[in-house]
This record gives structure tokens, sequence and C-alpha cells, in this order.
């Protein structure tokens, strides 16, 4: 064991991952080492679990749980699930009104599928929706509609990118999902390094007992941390995890 340090939790796409999907070498080999000095590591992602994520958790051979969807599932390595929180079918419908009416791309991620724009089912209420998304190159429109979100009251707001506003019930993030990790692992927030870029992210680096921002963060993100690192695809998370285990001061 490295110090306090119990846990690393890792988000995806422009943390871990290249543009390309995969991890480099250098990732994988400090992420192996961490776990050889007795770390558990994890995946605290905005994507839903399939696809990629329980690739990388059989590539990776982790064993501690992981959460997708924003904190919106928590799932074991074995693909059981432990909790999700859900949207009610009502707050589907009006977020697709409100994308429709700014005219923006949008999309839905149910615990059934991925929807985007013109392939939303009619019946909503037949699907568990975890996660709804805008997007919009435009900043001004996207602005207007997190106003709109912001008053509702009743939702979750973050980013994984400038470009789009990604939206769960209240009180579900990536650090609310990390803390049902914790409990299972019988780890303690101040055990926990968390490494991400978006806004999404900031829950998790905040409640963290040390954030980490990717080098390519969003400039708020950055602020939110404790560190900052490298650029993704510059190894920024090897390069986290070898200063990690190499500095007993940070421990």
């Amino acid at each position: 064991m490295t110090g306090h340090w119990r846990l690393i939790a890792l988000d995806m796409d422009g943390t871990l991952l290249r543009p390309d999907e995969t991890i480099s070498d250098e990732n994988r080999r400090w992420i192996q080492r961490a776990r050889e000095a007795g770390l558990e590591v994890t995946l605290a992602t905005g994507r839903m679990m399939r696809g990629l994520v329980p690739a990388l958790v059989q590539e990776l051979g982790l064993t501690a749980p992981v959460v997708t969807g924003n904190g919106g599932e928590v799932w074991m390595p074995d693909g059981s699930l432990v909790e999700r929180h859900v949207m009610a079918a009502d707050d589907v419908r009006w977020l697709l009104a409100l994308a429709r009416e700014h005219r923006v791309h949008h999309w839905g991620s149910a615990a059934e599928a991925l929807f985007r724009a013109g392939t939303f089912p009619e019946q909503v209420e037949a699907y568990t929706w975890v996660k709804f998304g805008f997007e919009s190159d435009d900043p001004v429109r996207l602005r207007v509609i997190w106003d709109q979100l912001q008053a509702a009251g009743r939702f979750e707001l973050t980013n994984s990118h400038p470009s789009n506003i990604e939206v769960n019930p209240a009180g579900v993030n990536k650090a609310t999902g990390l803390a049902t990790v914790c409990r299972i692992l019988g780890i303690r927030a101040a055990e926990v390094i968390a490494m991400g870029d978006g806004l999404n992210d900031v829950p998790m680096l905040r409640w963290a007992g040390l954030g980490i921002a990717m080098g390519n963060a969003q400039p708020w993100v950055k602020e939110a941390a404790d560190e900052v690192t490298e650029h993704h695809l510059a190894d920024g998370v090897a390069k986290a995890i070898e200063r990690i285990l190499g500095a007993g001061a940070l421990s």
C-alpha cells in the first residue's frame, strides 16, 4: 500500500483513453503498478455499461465496482447491477420538448439502448432512462437551455465537453456513485484519488482525498482540482500515478 491511498477513480474520455478509444502502454503499465502496490482502480464515466466499458474492465482486470452514466449506475465488474437512479418519463418528455424547441442535437441514455435525435421511442415510459444530453456549437443557445434546466430545480447538470449539457436526476453524480463504491470496498473518501477533465468530473474531484485534473481539462475543472497532471495524450494518468507511487509526501 502506498501511503493511505486505496482507490484510483478514472474518467475515460479525455482522461484514460486516447482518441481511438484505446489505452496507451504507459497508462496501462502504471495502472498495473498501482494495483501491484495495493491500490484498487475503477472507472467513473459518463458512458453506460455496454460496449467499451465492460471491455475495459476486462482488459484491465479491474476488481472494484465501476460508476457509469455520470453516477446514474454502479456495477460490479461481473456485470451485476448495484444501483440505478432513473429519470421520470415525464421529465424525459420535457427534456425532449426543450431540445426540439431550441433545435439542438440531443440524446438519451436508457438502460436498454442509446437514443439520438430522430430515434426516440414514442412510448418513453417503456424504457429506463438514466441520462439525457444536449449538444450545440452555439454557446449562447446552450446557456439558455442550461438556465431553463437549472430553473426547473430537479436536475443535476454537467458536461463532458464545452459543447454539451448532460442531465441526471438531481443529486446524482460521479461522487455519489463513488461513495457507493467506497461503501462496498470499505474505503473512505479521503483514501480516494480521482482524475478527470470535464465538468462531470468536478463533483468527484472535490469529493476525493486527491482530485487531479488532466492538462487538457476545462479551466474550471483545473480550478476545482488539487493538482493538474499532463495532457491525456501525453499519458497524464501514468504521470500522475508514477508521481503518487514515488512521492511519499503526497500520502
